[in-house]
């Protein structure tokens, strides 16, 4: 350990997404290759001696604690945790949640020395993993909850492989045989008799960590959200998602000393007749056992919706991956046009 497969593997995917801004501790992380990458990893990360670095990644992380902070980690698996190395300006996000986070390192703000904090979660405290709609992100389920935490990928590829890396790890745990029969039929262990419908797709891995994968009924649930949106223009039966993608809307600020951008995480649906941006609730749903009430918002809030009959154009950056696109509206007040004019010129 470690071979120089995964030396090299780790080397490649130690690179910070390029339309993301992170904090001087995280480039230095960012800039390290192969062995000194390892070294960093046992000298300043690692709980244990002997165990191993498995798999690297960058990704936007949410804490159930702080629903409304994304922020960007280097998410290490290691064959006994999985440590999320956080940007230092999380730390002060959400003042409020002050608790959650042990400030005793705030003197060292004012000096050349910058602090990332790290979040461990223990491989033997992991009870469940919820894998979100077309694989753009993942639930991480503990304890209690501190201990959940949902990794924005915005990546099918990403995301399948870490949960292979964690699925791989996690059977090098000893733990106790499950209680239940193991000699269940499929019909049994996934559909309900009563009803015939089947429930989401749950997969009890070896180590007793369920990881449980959207079923069709959740897509059928979001068409029927769409339509309700689209104010009963169509029928559900007609009504396809053509695409679902967790993506950023920018907003240009204007006024600075350069005319910056911001990122606002946005869900995009694409539907045969419209396209949708939805504020989606990444953490909360579905509810985790110990939540006593439901969250405040919904999982889906419709932020914007417009018609493709109206769309006018698509312009396409010409920059490398993630590439910006911009549609243009020809919509007058989002109204149908020539309903308009029939009433102007016709009507009294």
């Amino acid at each position: 350990y470690p071979s120089e497969f995964l030396m090299q593997k780790i080397t490649e995917d130690n690179q910070i997404p390029v339309h993301l801004h992170v904090s001087v501790s995280l480039q230095y992380v960012a800039g390290l290759k192969g062995n000194a990458l390892v070294e960093f990893f046992h000298g300043n990360i690692a709980e244990v001696e002997n165990e191993e670095l498995r798999h690297l990644m960058w990704s936007s992380v949410l804490f159930y604690k702080t629903p409304n902070v994304e922020v960007m980690a280097c998410v290490l698996l290691s064959t006994k945790a999985i440590y999320f190395l956080l940007d230092d300006s999380f730390i002060h996000a959400d003042e409020h949640q002050s608790d959650f986070w042990n400030k005793e390192n705030s003197d060292c703000e004012n000096s050349s020395f910058h602090l990332s904090c790290c979040f461990v979660l223990k491989l033997n405290d992991l009870q469940s993993v919820n894998v979100g709609l077309f694989d753009q992100y993942f639930r991480i389920t503990g304890h209690s909850a501190d201990h959940i935490v949902t990794c924005l990928t915005r990546d099918s590829y990403n995301t399948h492989t870490f949960i292979q890396q964690l699925m791989a790890v996690l059977s090098l745990l000893a733990r106790t045989p499950s209680p239940e029969p193991v000699d269940k039929d499929f019909y049994s262990e996934f559909g309900s008799k009563n009803t015939g419908k089947m429930e989401n797709y749950e997969l009890i891995h070896s180590s007793r960590v369920k990881f449980i994968y959207p079923n069709e009924e959740e897509i059928g649930d979001l068409a029927f959200l769409v339509a309700e949106k689209m104010d009963g223009l169509t029928n559900l039966q007609s009504l396809n998602i053509l695409l679902y993608v967790l993506a950023f809307q920018v907003n240009h600020v204007e006024g600075s000393a350069q005319n910056t951008s911001s990122l606002q995480p946005k869900t995009l649906i694409l539907t045969s007749s419209d396209l949708f941006l939805f504020d989606e609730d990444y953490i909360s749903y579905p509810l985790p056992e110990f939540a006593k009430e439901p969250p405040k918002k919904d999982k889906y809030q419709l932020a914007d919706g417009r018609r493709i009959r109206d769309l006018d154009r698509v312009l396409m950056g010409y920059q490398t991956y993630p590439q910006a696109l911009m549609f243009v509206f020809d919509d007058v007040q989002n109204q149908d046009l020539m309903q308009n004019l029939t009433l102007d010129h016709f009507g009294e």
